[in-house]
């Protein structure tokens, strides 16, 4: 998966650090598209110069390699360089470069999207010790925000509920959805299972996590059995296509990186 980058390792503890020569720079432009040298075989970002002059917040580092968010106008960083979309970027590369990436659009996100205070409109400025934004005028914390969602293997039998969004992503998937307000991560498995394909389940649980900064997520993935019959009755509003799939039939999705994409190669495969 995305984050499955070992032997390299994130570090992303925050430091209050200034930008140093060979420091890599994640410089966004109002769209959400990141500044990257795509002409090789993975993904380039920009590299501070000597004395470099940029407003910029340190993001996290990858074993030895620091990288900052430029939060500014930046200079000109030559020829190559050009902005791609995070989903550009993740059809075509891999590695600890695209989960920097990922990783990076999160945070960015989140400071572009707080620049003043949402409890009386004060100026945002950056916490001395860790990773916040504090209110200049009423000094309310603001940390960043992560959005729970789940997916879930539902199984029956020797099949596997696949589905296909409606828009967007275009290749096969699993029923997915957000936690809201009050509710377990089991009962939102419950609820979105049963909202986009009027399946009951049963005997939920847990396989595995994943950290996917595109839609400032943490994703939870389940496996759980349909209760009943498993007959589909899909929210035609949200999916185009909702089938049982035999395991030798599961089609995965073009790329590894995805929780879904592990879940579903899981089943396939008969480890689950």
């Amino acid at each position: 998966m995305i984050q499955d980058i070992a032997p390299s390792r994130l570090y992303n503890s925050y430091i209050k650090t200034d930008i140093c020569e060979g420091d890599f720079l994640l410089c966004f432009d109002s769209e959400g598209k990141l500044l990257t040298d795509t002409g090789g075989d993975r993904i380039t970002f920009p590299m501070a110069g000597k004395e470099e002059q940029l407003s910029a917040v340190y993001a996290f580092s990858v074993d030895e390699e620091r990288y900052f968010i430029v939060l500014s106008e930046h200079r000109d960083f030559g020829a190559g360089f050009e902005y791609n979309g995070l989903r550009q970027l993740r059809d075509s590369f891999g590695g600890k470069e695209l989960f920097a990436a990922f990783t990076a659009y999160h945070l960015w996100r989140w400071y572009s999207d707080n620049h003043f205070c949402g409890r009386c409109g004060g100026n945002m400025s950056f916490h001395s010790r860790e990773r916040a934004l504090v209110c200049e005028k009423c000094r309310n914390v603001v940390y960043p925000r992560i959005n729970p969602a789940v997916i879930v293997g539902v199984i029956k039998d020797d099949s596997i509920l696949v589905t296909r969004y409606r828009s967007g992503y275009a290749h096969n998937a699993l029923v997915a959805g957000f936690t809201e307000i009050g509710e377990t991560l089991e009962e939102t498995v419950a609820r979105e299972v049963m909202e986009e394909t009027g399946v009951r389940v049963k005997n939920i649980r847990y396989y595995k996590s994943q950290p996917w900064g595109m839609a400032q997520d943490m994703l939870v993935g389940f496996y759980c059995e349909a209760d009943g019959s498993g007959e589909i009755h899909m929210d035609e509003s949200e999916l185009k296509y909702a089938e049982w799939v035999k395991r030798e039939d599961v089609v995965l999705q073009p790329s590894d990186i995805s929780l879904t994409n592990e879940m579903m190669k899981q089943f396939r495969d008969g480890n689950i």
